[in-house]
């Protein structure tokens, strides 16, 4: 999956401001048609069919774009393409000016290190992290499913389903930073999240010299992050980052809010996926009703967060963005 988005790299560089323009204009049809037909692409980018079909030519050449003939001559674009126009958005608006190695690859998204140049140019470059969504890659009828802002949406893809998947984790990200302890989101585009480093390593790869501290830790966040009216739904030893500061919660495209059908059986599986990872390595055993009860009876929602319901659900910024091709 890496190799792809490093074949997306070499690529870069040879893309012009006119394939761009072609790019986003078959990206916004994908919305209407399973191929963008050629008319439709030509008003949209102002090209006489000539030129046009020269342009996506050089495309296929390059795997930005794949063409049909049946029943009718139309395009589409795959991830390459996509991160290709999330990448330009990003080098525009000088979100970051350099890629750098991937550190992370699961079965719905690619974690790369990105490169932000220091206002001052006697500092050092300052090291993000880019997250790009691959939701619908594998199995568009199992995300759309397991996916609760995707189960209503009657015309959907695999860019939907990505796009929707980042803004949605992006939105919950920015209402529950600095609260909660989690990387602080920077910037969003289409089906990319560049937010700072978490901080330490993963709990999953890491032996930790006071187990029962970091264990109190993160069910304090757990705690904390449901008072604001939220479950991060998917939480286990494999998105939680540990350093000598504390925790810190990553991947949230799945969470739910506490008015949802089975919020409290998602905020039991989080607490029994954590204490199971602490019983089996560190054999501190802990009762999950009674954690779970603890937090359902004494949380204070004073400071809920408001509205996040609809995010997902009615994404109003992320749809405004697929009509602009931003």
């Amino acid at each position: 999956m890496f190799q792809m988005f490093d074949d997306t790299l070499k690529v870069f560089k040879e893309l012009t401001k006119r394939d761009f323009r072609i790019l986003t204009g078959i990206e916004i049809e994908m919305k209407n048609f399973e191929w963008v037909p050629v008319p439709e692409l030509q008003r949209y980018v102002g090209l006489p069919a000539e030129k046009l079909s020269y342009h996506l030519k050089q495309l296929r050449r390059k795997k930005m774009v794949v063409g049909t003939l049946d029943p009718y001559e139309g395009y589409k674009i795959y991830f390459e393409a996509y991160d290709a126009l999330a990448l330009n958005t990003y080098v525009q608006r000088k979100t970051f000016s350099a890629v750098g190695s991937e550190i992370g690859v699961g079965k719905e998204s690619v974690v790369i290190e990105v490169l932000k140049e220091p206002e001052l140019k006697i500092a050092d470059p300052e090291v993000l992290i880019l997250k790009l969504h691959r939701e619908g890659r594998t199995s568009f009828k199992q995300v759309k499913r397991t996916r609760s802002h995707l189960v209503d949406k009657e015309h959907f893809s695999w860019i939907y389903a990505a796009r929707l998947s980042a803004a949605r984790e992006y939105t919950i990200m920015k209402q529950l930073y600095p609260d909660i302890s989690i990387p602080k989101p920077i910037d969003q585009n289409r089906h990319t999240i560049v937010m700072e480093v978490a901080k330490g390593s993963e709990l999953s790869k890491t032996k930790v010299l006071d187990p029962q501290w970091y264990l109190d830790q993160i069910i304090d966040q757990i705690r904390r992050v449901y008072e604001k009216g939220i479950i991060h739904n998917d939480l286990s030893e494999f998105n939680i980052f540990v350093s000598e500061d504390g925790v810190q919660l990553i991947d949230w495209p799945q969470y739910v809010t506490k008015d949802h059908p089975h919020a409290e059986e998602s905020l039991r599986r989080d607490i029994e996926n954590v204490l199971n990872h602490f019983s089996k390595k560190y054999m501190i055993e802990k009762d999950v009703d009674a954690v779970l009860k603890d937090i359902l009876e004494n949380a204070d929602f004073k400071s809920s967060v408001l509205g996040v319901e609809g995010v997902g659900d009615l994404p109003t910024e992320a749809e405004n963005d697929f009509e602009a091709g931003e």
